[in-house]
């Protein structure tokens, strides 16, 4: 009977940080509010005045009350799954992101070749999505995602591979999210190690790629071919691959923030939350924000080519490193 409450109680708190905390509502308002504060950033850069800080939650809501339109010709099956792929895959990995200071991860389930395995399903679901559409445009969307994506997972394997052999000294890699919180807690963080800068600015590189922002939104560029994958979608499929790269955005800036800079400050739990959503919106405004307003877009050649030469050179460098100091 002890096992039986034990295991309820497991599942609830699965459910809790899944539903509030660090995933679902958590997470969500943190995204929306990133993603309003980015576009206002960018105004203001491009010296625009920029749409409300709230205008991406007032777009989810108008998509929501839109009909979802299906084209005659595409896989109907295929077409309405693909945004619920990106969307729960976003969700699980909101939910596995530790907060340092206030919340340590669920134990021996928050690893990072989770979050390998489970940050491109975003990307997988805009390639069902241009597949399944029978658009031309989709066609073309999905085959440069395909390229973007196989360039951008290379430099953030070496990332993790760089950071785990760091945490396992040398023993054996160590994947785990809390002993890569621990051991920088205890040691120093990886952001400012010699060693592991090259991996820090691989990682800086990265983000645009996963994110899709300029000079990278390659598989949707809207003067080329008019949102690629997206364009046959409206209503609330349209919305859930929006709520998807809302997700997405905080999944990758915390992981960014866990993997090279997860210090808490004193004063309890609330404070080392706004802590971390402090450094995010930091991470954000330096990766994302001043890149897509200082960048044209790349030609998928040139982005293919950027990311094996320079991400890859520096993750490559660090792991190197890493390795020798060990």
């Amino acid at each position: 009977m002890q096992d039986l409450f034990s295991s309820l109680s497991l599942a609830g708190w699965a459910l809790f940080h899944l539903l509030i905390f660090p995933g679902g509502l958590f997470a969500l308002s943190a995204g929306l509010l990133f993603k309003g504060l980015d576009r206002k950033f960018e105004a203001r850069l491009q010296r625009r005045v920029g749409p409300p800080v709230v205008q991406p939650l007032l777009d989810l809501v108008k998509l929501a009350g839109k009909e979802s339109m299906l084209p005659e010709t595409a896989h109907r099956t295929i077409f309405h799954v693909a945004p619920l792929l990106g969307l729960v895959g976003m969700a699980v990995c909101a939910a596995l992101l530790p907060v340092p200071g206030a919340y340590g991860g669920l134990p021996g389930m928050g690893d990072m070749l989770v979050y390998f395995y489970l940050l491109p399903l975003p990307a997988v679901a805009l390639i069902l999505a241009g597949s399944s559409s029978s658009s031309p445009f989709g066609a073309l969307g999905f085959s440069r995602e395909m390229t973007i994506m196989f360039a951008y997972e290379i430099p953030l394997l070496m990332v993790i591979l760089a950071v785990a052999l760091k945490v396992g000294q040398g023993q054996a890699a160590e994947f785990s999210l809390g002993a890569i919180v621990a051991y920088q807690l205890e040691n120093g963080q990886f952001g400012l190690h010699w060693a592991l800068l090259p991996a820090f600015l691989a990682y800086l590189a990265f983000l645009p790629g996963t994110m899709g922002v300029p000079p990278f939104d390659i598989p949707e560029a809207e003067t080329e071919i008019v949102e690629g994958p997206l364009l046959e979608y409206s209503g609330a499929s349209l919305a859930c691959f929006q709520l998807a790269g809302v997700l997405k955005s905080i999944v990758v800036l915390g992981l960014g923030v866990i993997l090279f800079f997860p210090g808490t400050v004193p004063g309890g739990a609330a404070l080392n939350v706004i802590w971390f959503l402090a450094k995010c919106l930091l991470l954000m405004c330096v990766s994302l924000t001043l890149v897509k307003a200082a960048c044209g877009r790349f030609r998928v050649e040139q982005a293919f080519s950027f990311y094996l030469k320079y991400p890859a050179g520096l993750a490559a460098l660090s792991l190197i490193l890493v390795w020798v100091s060990l």
